[in-house]
Order: C-alpha cells, then sequence, then structure tokens
C-alpha cells in the first residue's frame, strides 16, 4: 500500500489539493439555472476519519471548496441537542453549525460562487422526530440570509453567494427535495467494473437528458471486498478517460460526486461549462444548451466583474415555511406559516 501512487490527475489521497479553482462560477451568466451546470461533488464530504472502510477524503472543508468543489454531502445525527457529522457510527470531528459557518465564510471570501448541500439524517433505524425541526432552527440561526431553501432549481444569479439545500424531509420544505432530482448511486460494490457502467450512463444521461431536471451521478462507493479508496482508484480513472473525450466541448454532466478526486478531474468538470461562460453557441450534437431564463429574484450582478471559468494552477429574511402534504410528486400542495423575522431567505412560491 506504501507503494501505490497517492496523486494522479483522477484520484488523489494526499492532504491538500494540487490545484485550487475557487471562482470558477464567475464567468458564468446569473441566467443559467443550477441544472444546466457541470458541477464537482464530494460524497460523504466530511468522512476523513475512521479508518480505510469508512474514510471518504483527505482534503478538508476548505481544501476541497478551493479546490473548486461546489457540492457537499453531509450527514448528521442529533446527539444532545445538536447535529453533529457522522459517517455510520463515527463521529467526524464537526458539527452543521460549524459546517455552515466554514462554508458562508468561504462564500464571503468568493461571492460568485454558490455551493449545493445536501443534508441527511445518517442511518436512523427510524427518523428522528426532532431532527427537522433541529435542522430548520440550525438553518435559520446559522444562514445568515444565505441559504436557499425553495423547492425549484434556482438560477446562478439568484444564490451566488449563498448555500443551497438538498433534503429528503417527510414533512417540512427545507430545501429541493431530493426525490425530484435524477440519481445514480449504486454504493455497494460488488464489481468495480459494473460500478462504472452504471456511473457512466448516468452521465450520458444527464448530457443528453432534460436541462431543467438536476442529475446526480455518485462515482463513489463502498463494499465487503473493497473500500472507498479503491472504489475511487478505479472509477475515478475511468471518469477522467470519459469526460477528456469531450474535452473543450460544452457539455452537461451534472452534478459528479467523488471521493478522493484529482485536480485534473475537478478541472474537466468545471471546464465542460467554459464554452458556455465564453459565449459559445456550438455543441456537440445531442447536447442540451441553456436557454436563457430570467430568475424571479434578482441575482446580485458580480459576475460582470469576472471573466473566466478556468482553474488557476496556484495552489433567511422571507417568512414563508412550506410544508409538503400527501399529494404525489409533480402534484404536490403545499400550506403556509409564517417564519420570524430575520430568517432564512425563503420566498413564497
Amino acid at each position: 500500500m506504501e507503494g501505490r501512487c497517492r496523486h494522479s490527475p483522477a484520484f488523489d489521497c494526499t492532504p491538500q489539493p494540487a490545484a485550487c479553482c475557487p471562482d470558477w462560477m464567475a464567468g458564468l451568466p446569473d441566467t443559467l439555472s443550477l441544472s444546466h451546470l457541470s458541477i464537482p461533488g464530494t460524497h460523504d464530504s466530511l468522512s476523513l476519519f475512521g479508518g480505510r472502510h469508512l474514510r471518504c477524503q483527505s482534503w478538508g472543508l476548505e481544501a476541497q471548496l478551493a479546490a473548486g468543489v461546489r457540492f457537499l454531502d453531509i450527514r448528521c445525527k442529533l446527539a444532545r441537542g445538536e447535529l453533529h457529522i457522522y459517517h455510520l457510527c463515527t463521529f467526524q470531528r464537526a458539527s452543521l453549525r460549524g459546517v455552515l459557518r466554514r462554508t458562508l465564510r468561504f462564500l464571503r471570501a468568493h461571492p460568485s460562487e454558490a455551493v449545493l448541500m445536501r443534508i441527511k439524517e445518517e442511518l436512523p433505524i427510524f427518523p428522528r422526530p426532532g431532527f427537522a425541526a433541529r435542522l430548520y432552527r440550525c438553518l435559520l440561526e446559522e444562514g445568515q440570509g444565505r441559504v436557499w431553501c425553495r423547492e425549484e432549481v434556482p438560477t446562478l444569479g439568484q444564490v451566488r453567494g449563498k448555500i443551497v439545500v438538498l433534503e429528503a424531509m417527510a414533512q417540512e420544505v427545507l430545501g429541493i427535495p431530493y426525490e425530484r432530482l435524477s440519481i445514480s448511486d449504486s454504493w455497494n460494490v460488488l464489481s468495480l467494473e459494473r460500478k462504472w457502467a452504471r456511473a457512466r450512463r448516468h452521465l450520458e444521461r444527464a448530457a443528453s437528458g432534460d436541462p431543467a431536471t438536476m442529475h446526480l451521478t455518485f462515482c463513489s462507493g463502498n463494499g465487503l471486498f473493497t473500500c472507498p479508496e479503491e472504489v475511487a482508484r478505479f472509477v475515478n480513472p475511468c471518469c477522467y478517460q470519459h469526460l477528456r473525450r469531450r474535452r473543450g466541448q460544452p457539455v452537461r454532466w451534472g452534478v459528479v460526486i467523488m471521493d478522493f478526486p484529482g485536480a485534473g478531474l475537478l478541472r474537466l468538470i468545471v471546464e465542460s461549462n467554459t464554452p458556455r461562460a465564453s459565449g459559445h453557441s456550438t455543441a456537440a450534437p445531442g447536447t442540451p444548451m441553456a436557454p436563457p431564463r430570467h430568475p424571479r429574484g434578482r441575482g446580485d450582478g458580480r459576475h460582470s466583474r469576472h471573466s473566466s471559468t478556468r482553474c488557476s494552477h496556484r495552489c433567511p429574511s422571507g417568512r414563508t415555511l412550506l410544508r409538503r402534504t400527501s399529494a404525489p410528486v409533480g402534484q404536490k400542495r403545499v400550506s403556509r406559516s409564517c417564519w420570524a423575522p430575520g430568517s432564512l431567505r425563503v420566498t413564497a412560491v
């Protein structure tokens, strides 16, 4: 194990990324929906401890964000009245409050960016009744008016400098509902080849599918006879080569979620947005282009001060809480109840 490569363009298990890309969204137009973008993400983003069968990342939160990661997978357990970060039963020495503060600190320094954050309860035998209420309170107190908690997928201009919550709450609407997304997450890996084949098929579905639907492809996995690092050593290079074949083309890969990603793989995902950001109108056959969209909310216009999405190689004031009813997906009805002033930025639909 000691003689194995720890760093390549596709895979990296060293403590710091080889390159930084902290402002790659700056050159993208405000009117782009997040569902039109290629976004690099990490699976079990704070899983840094617990040995080879649990450890999924080697970079800390700040290093991931600086490297260009814009999707975070945050797993929480409610313990002693607070939400703490766990992978299975292993505490990851962090709290959700801390994660929100650190992410918002990054966004204050890089206001052109937006961070998608999937927040879920980690392995509950039964969902804890206080989890949603505690999550709501945490978002309310730490969000500082910079958390998107609406059901619809926003445009980039609506959420620059903000955290976009993805959630799977049974009742409360605290973000974009997870069940409305197109997701490939074959996490239990029996065959590395089959794992990659499923991920590849979903990447192609994202590239040619409905641009209004957000696609999430998990390239990560674990299993009885493998571990997250071994899966990443196999799948990440396959993903790198697959994306490299269409380098320079405006391809919508969706959210690509990885363990131990390398800087080169992150760069390929980021740069697949570049031709559209540069104003090019030519796309590969079958590749959906981002139609101009005019958000109901106003963007802050910060993108006009920037001109490039390429990586640098140096290293809630709204007052509406929506609740889901038993209506089926696509026909959900919502009832409204007031939030206190100074709450999360949630606008009534």
